[in-house]
């Protein structure tokens, strides 16, 4: 079941859905929508010939109030709200119509699970032939949120838990590989 707007704004103000920074028109009828934050990573193409799934990727880090995305390219980004998920919540990560209507891909594998803690990670391409300009604070995304059956038993406590700013992936640590 998606929760309404009802729902989340309770869940907000008795504690049970964290949101912080809330911004004033951010609770939508059946959404939360989330801003761009300033915190961006590029995948270090001049110091890698290949992305191997086994090493760590490097990224460069980029800290600002704008980004101008080439055309056919991708950048991780980061949300300006951090949020904390309760264990009988998950979330799925949507790109605004708006955004989606210029071009701008917007994902980050589309799941939130119960229990996470963090900021959200954005993977951004731009698939338009022109470039674009992103400036912090925008409404970038929403966050729809579902109620699960019952709580999760083992609510996540993966290695993206906490993050803060734009995470780069950490494929290279999943269990498969050690």
């Amino acid at each position: 079941m998606i929760l309404s707007d009802k729902t989340l704004k309770e869940l907000i103000e008795n504690g049970g859905l964290v949101i912080d920074p809330l911004h004033e028109n951010s609770v939508q009828p059946a959404s939360i929508d989330c801003h761009l934050g300033r915190h961006y990573l590029i995948v270090e193409d001049r110091r890698m010939h290949m992305i191997d799934m086994e090493s760590e990727i490097l990224y460069r880090e980029y800290e600002g109030d704008e980004i101008i995305i080439p055309p056919h390219s991708f950048l991780l980004a980061t949300t300006e709200e951090y949020i904390e998920v309760p264990t009988h919540l998950t979330a799925f990560v949507e790109g605004r119509s708006s955004i989606g209507r210029i071009g701008l891909f917007i994902q980050n594998a589309g799941w939130v699970d119960p229990g996470f803690k963090g900021q959200i990670t954005l993977e951004l391409f731009n698939a338009n032939s022109l470039p674009i300009r992103l400036r912090s604070g925008r409404r970038i995304c929403q966050l729809v949120f579902c109620l699960m059956d019952q709580a999760a038993l083992n609510p996540y406590k993966g290695k993206y838990q906490g993050q803060r700013k734009a995470t780069g992936s950490r494929v290279y640590q999943d269990s498969e590989v050690m």
